[in-house]
């Protein structure tokens, strides 16, 4: 794997990257730049710097992962890596301590006026009453995302004596209670903070979030902290807010425009201000350049990212569990494309037994890709836009679990349906083992790898000595043999494994042997 790092990256990553892939560290490109490098790699490691834009990701004709040292993706056209089958993955873990504790050094800060009190010392002034500040003890702090970094700041904030009120639609009240913190909607918490501070990311639902609106409702004399993203604040409306009192102050490490020349923010004294420092720590620094070389020597590995932000994340304990059935999945998804072929409206998939208690999202996404892959070429669907390219095909995905099937104690079911007519496959894996057990009506062995020819034929004598011999005639090696039978008297299922694939002359011959009725090479 050729990698583009085009930001600056703690030199451990950098180090970490070089032990497995061919690594150039090319920094400070203009966008024309960048577009005409990218299409030399196939991983791109960036921080902020680095805008990878649409136009960016057209060029990129080998990129297979865009690797985020740090948290946010805003400046990834992550719709446009999705289509194109792109990862974008980054390293949310490596940085929360960092961002964590810089959020209360601004909260320190703000509450106890220790910038304007440094500056004014400085240049001489002995004014203690100016900067009289507040205290923690007994005031409520209301925190706008309790993700890794908003859970940080609760936790120590307690600490100090402070009530924590948070915000979170993806927190269930349980979880709030083991933390000790009480949860309201976004107006119970702007309404009931001393203090507020945000840690959402910057979506086109959180943009603006908190507006001119917002700030009516807030408390008079609230503290706000923004160390998340620029423009979840509104910036002028804040700055209005200072200006007029209604808010006693701010602390902001983040900017909608940065550098932000000509921001309003940066005219009031009373609005704290960082260089996006967050996450700007030795031991952070390193964290998240070791984090994105691992995930991307992962994936030249032939492996998954942990903190894949366009596609399940996926633990390495779980892929380890998970892994059999995925590539069990794919194999089927890809056996039910040859046999069907294109055209078909609908696939479902059942999973039964001890496989059914699981997330089975990646066996599902398996499925399709190997579905696809037959229909689209291979390389052209993957584990990243296997989904989406499903839906926009206009197929229907149906899953379902069931507590067992036909006796296994797990199975993947998958059913494709074209013109009202469905062929069903299933599978299941026995220790290391993969088998296809089911094939319609066929109860039988269907290797899940090899080239194999599947066959209907009558259940009769002398049929299949003569389909070995036009196989042997075209010097096609049989390695072995499996019969399906519903009952005495009805069509088989013949499955012969071969060495290689038999051409269309040959498959021709075969199907002409008296009582074939159907033959079809596949590849697996």
């Amino acid at each position: 794997m050729k990698v583009l790092v085009s930001d600056s990256l703690a030199e451990e990553g950098v180090k970490r990257l070089s032990s497995g892939a061919d690594v150039d560290v090319i920094t400070n490109l203009s966008p024309e730049e960048l577009i005409e490098k990218i299409k030399d790699y196939d991983a791109l490691v960036i921080r902020s710097g680095t805008k990878v834009t649409a136009d960016v990701i057209k060029a990129a004709d080998r990129l297979k992962v865009i690797g985020r040292a740090g948290v946010g993706i805003d400046n990834v056209d992550v719709e446009a890596a999705t289509k194109r089958g792109i990862i974008v993955l980054n390293t949310p873990g490596g940085n929360t301590i960092s961002a964590a504790e810089h959020t209360i050094a601004m909260m320190l800060a703000l509450a106890r006026n220790i910038p304007q009190a440094n500056a004014a010392l400085h240049k001489g002034e002995w004014n203690r009453k100016k900067y009289t500040g507040v205290e923690f003890f007994n005031k409520t702090l209301g925190i706008v995302g309790l993700g890794r970094v908003g859970a940080e700041v609760a936790t120590r904030m307690k600490s100090f004596g402070m009530q924590i009120l948070a915000y979170d639609p993806f927190v269930t009240e349980d979880r709030a209670r083991e933390m000790g913190i009480t949860m309201g909607d976004l107006e119970t918490v702007l309404r009931g903070g001393d203090f507020i501070t945000v840690h959402t990311p910057l979506t086109n639902e959180t943009r603006n979030l908190i507006d001119e609106e917002e700030f009516k409702i807030m408390k008079p004399g609230v503290r706000i902290v923004n160390c998340a993203r620029g423009g979840i604040i509104n910036e002028a409306a804040l700055a209005k807010a200072v200006a007029e009192g209604t808010v006693a102050g701010a602390a902001v490490d983040v900017f909608t425009k940065e550098p932000p020349t000509g921001n309003p923010m940066l005219e009031q004294e009373r609005i704290i201000v960082t260089p996006h420092l967050g996450a700007s720590t030795a031991e952070a620094q390193i964290n998240v350049a070791l984090a994105v070389a691992d995930q991307i020597l992962a994936i030249a590995r032939g492996g998954l990212p942990t903190n894949a932000i366009n596609m399940p994340a996926i633990s390495p304990e779980t892929l380890a569990v998970m892994d059999p059935f995925m590539k069990l999945a794919e194999k089927m998804g890809a056996l039910l494309g040859q046999l069907v072929g294109t055209g078909f409206e609908s696939l479902e998939l059942v999973y039964s037994g001890t496989l059914a208690e699981k997330d089975t999202r990646p066996v599902t996404i398996s499925a399709i890709v190997g579905l696809l892959g037959c229909v689209m070429g291979s390389g052209s669907v993957n584990f990243v836009n296997a989904q989406r390219t499903l839906k926009e095909m206009g197929i229907k995905l149906l899953e379902s679990k069931t507590e067992s099937a036909n006796g296994y104690s797990n199975s993947i079911t998958m059913k494709l349906t074209k013109g009202g007519n469905t062929t069903t496959l299933q599978g299941t894996v026995s220790g290391k083992e993969k088998r296809i057990v089911q094939l319609n009506e066929y109860h039988t062995y269907i290797p899940s790898e090899g080239d194999m020819v599947l066959a209907i034929i009558e259940d009769r004598p002398n049929i299949i000595g003569p389909c070995c011999v036009v196989l042997g005639e075209g010097k096609i090696n049989i390695g072995g043999m499996h019969v399906g039978r519903i009952a005495e008297g009805l069509p088989q299922l013949m499955v012969l494994s071969v060495d290689h694939l038999a051409n269309d002359d040959i498959m021709k011959k075969l199907c002409a042997v008296p009582g074939v009725t159907s033959a079809k090479m596949v590849e697996l």
